[in-house]
């Protein structure tokens, strides 16, 4: 499954010299896995009535290239392995044909149908639309 999540860079994502400030990568990596599980037909909201959530076990992203404000940005993101409970979306930042950064989430289908949550199996017709077969 691939998805692309396009934003422009305003003023509030800037520090003082009016560059990206690094953390917000990792807000935009956040924004594009939801909607890569929205375009899979599975948004955020729709799980959480069904007692899934799919908590953050990793993060990681390598920057290439500054970014700054009213830059035009979108993170190309793609399912890039499912496991038994959990799976992995890579991201790539381009800016035009520029990429600026590349990172990667390692989410688990969690279930919090009992009083705390726990990873469950990523259910097979979800396993099939993720990895895009």
């Amino acid at each position: 499954m691939k998805n692309v999540y396009p934003f422009k860079v305003v003023w509030g994502d800037t520090d003082a010299a009016g560059i990206v400030f690094y953390p917000n990568f990792y807000r935009w990596m956040d924004q594009a896995s939801h909607e890569l599980l929205r375009a899979a037909g599975f948004p955020i909201a729709k799980l959480q009535d069904e007692n899934i959530i799919t908590p953050l076990l990793e993060a990681f992203c390598q920057f290439k290239s500054p970014l700054m404000y009213d830059d035009e940005v979108a993170v190309h993101s793609e399912v890039a392995e499912v496991h038994n409970k959990v799976f992995k979306i890579k991201h790539t930042f381009k800016k035009g044909d520029v990429i600026v950064a590349e990172g990667h989430e390692i989410r688990a289908w969690t279930s919090v149908a009992e009083e705390r949550p726990k990873a469950v199996p990523v259910p097979e017709n979800v396993k099939s639309i993720l990895l895009g077969e």
